[in-house]
């Protein structure tokens, strides 16, 4: 495994390389969710590459970016273990200049994760960008954890016309159910317990469903029911476009939850 640090370093590997690349952008602090994006890009490719940055800006002001936690060495030991054959650690000033040309993310960037969030999928797809031009991947991976950066990232591929094949994963979850995340790090005994409510509401939903409940207002309340001793932040259920529906449509209903505890922002999601 080689780690490359350098845009130059990165483009002279990428020149060298004629078979299939399977790509996994992250933010570090990697944990078994990450290695079953990498484990599946392994599969699937003949070389695998694995970014970690923290991209600034995708970062709001007053947000967790000095926090976010940093394992540069443990990542390293990780994809060296799944077999990763180069991951790119570049510092800030290698990727972003003092001006820059933009990416904006569409009007569907503005709901749910957006709404409070404005400007970080700007962000998000600006970052994306510039890493999928310079290791030019035939695959890139992502987990369905994000659903919406997920649903932004295919569109952005569709409209600028990238020959990649963004590949979607599904969410990996601790044995009690909860899905991984850097930011489980930051929880406390009882708020990791309380945590369990996110996933458990998800699986009343579709529970419910699978009883013939198809009005979204009332699988809404029940999950609220469910986590009423949480700060829930939203309920939503959406179609793939997210569009809000009123209805379950089965094969395009995504059902997302964010939560808050204490300091720590948790979401998830099921899609049926």
């Amino acid at each position: 495994m080689q780690v490359l640090k350098t845009l130059e370093e990165l483009q002279e590997v990428r020149r060298s390389i004629t078979g299939t690349i399977g790509f996994v952008p992250t933010m570090g602090a990697l944990h078994n969710g990450h290695i079953s994006l990498i484990k599946q890009a392994r599969n699937e490719n003949d070389i695998v590459i694995v970014s970690i940055f923290v991209n600034p800006t995708q970062f709001l002001p007053g947000e967790d970016l000095d926090k976010y936690p940093r394992k540069d060495e443990a990542d390293k030991k990780i994809c060296q273990m799944c077999k990763v054959d180069y991951v790119f650690m570049p510092e800030i000033s290698t990727m972003y200049e003092n001006e820059e040309v933009l990416v904006k993310a569409p009007n569907k960037s503005y709901v749910l994760e957006g709404k409070t969030r404005p400007g970080h999928f700007d962000g998000v797809l600006q970052v994306v960008l510039k890493l999928f031009n310079l290791t030019q991947p035939t695959n890139a991976y992502f987990g369905k954890k994000d659903a919406q950066q997920l649903s932004l990232i295919q569109q952005m591929v569709k409209n600028f016309f990238l020959p990649i094949n963004i590949v979607p994963c599904d969410i990996v979850r601790e044995s009690d159910g909860l899905a991984m995340s850097s930011r489980n790090v930051y929880l406390d005994n009882q708020q990791r317990k309380d945590a369990l409510l996110i996933s458990k509401s998800l699986y009343f939903a579709a529970s419910l469903i699978g009883k013939q409940e198809f009005s979204c207002e009332a699988i809404k309340q029940k999950m609220l029911e469910t986590m009423s001793i949480l700060d829930v932040e939203y309920v939503a259920i959406v179609d793939r476009e997210f569009n809000e529906i009123q209805t379950i449509q089965k094969g395009n209903t995504i059902i997302l939850v964010v939560a808050r505890l204490g300091q720590t922002r948790l979401l998830d999601n099921i899609w049926l």
